[in-house]
């Protein structure tokens, strides 16, 4: 394992994160990250909600299988920041659920098997991370979804769901109720 000189500094922007993931998940498919190395990055990635988003942008389309079985360094990175983490794999999923009916609907099969594949991979990370307010968090998108009242409110508004785009989000964090 060669030493590796990715880092995150102070200020990145948005588009540095986006190309700083893309570099991780090289470094990390041909085993040049140290399981502590990718602990730090993504942790440091993480902090700030412009640049997860932009962590996440990439990691969850990655086409790479090892985003599939995310390793407990990366587990723990995702930890390490519960309130930005958590607020957004909660949107995600309900994004990623959303834009299946809607590639399905416009006959894009590929799009919607790609947002399929990002809604699986999410729903594998929130019942992997021991983080308790996912699902608090979970809860109260359920309860938008379903009394069109609570936190989720807005969000939902925000992105136009239409009844049937609700139902498959309402369907795909179903089996996350506890």
């Amino acid at each position: 394992m060669k030493s590796t000189s990715l880092s995150v500094k102070e200020n990145i922007t948005f588009e540095e994160a986006l190309a700083l993931t893309q570099e991780i998940m090289s470094e990390m498919e041909t085993g040049q990250l140290s399981a502590a190395k990718i602990e730090e990055l993504i942790g440091d990635l993480v902090k700030r909600k412009d640049t997860a988003r932009a962590f996440f942008a990439i990691y969850l389309r990655d086409p790479r299988p090892l985003v599939d079985n995310p390793s407990p360094s990366i587990i723990r990175a995702l930890e390490s920041s519960p309130e930005t983490v958590t607020e957004l794999l909660v949107k995600s999923l309900a994004m990623s659920s959303g834009m299946v009916v809607h590639h399905q609907r416009n006959q894009d099969q590929e799009a919607a098997n790609e947002s399929q594949t990002v809604r699986s991979r999410i729903t594998k990370l929130i019942k992997s991370l021991n983080i308790p307010s996912i699902q608090g968090n979970i809860q109260e998108l359920y309860q938008s979804i379903t009394t069109d009242r609570g936190n989720y409110k807005d969000f939902l508004q925000q992105w136009g769901y239409d009844c049937e785009q609700l139902k498959a989000i309402e369907q795909a964090i179903e089996p996350l109720l506890n």
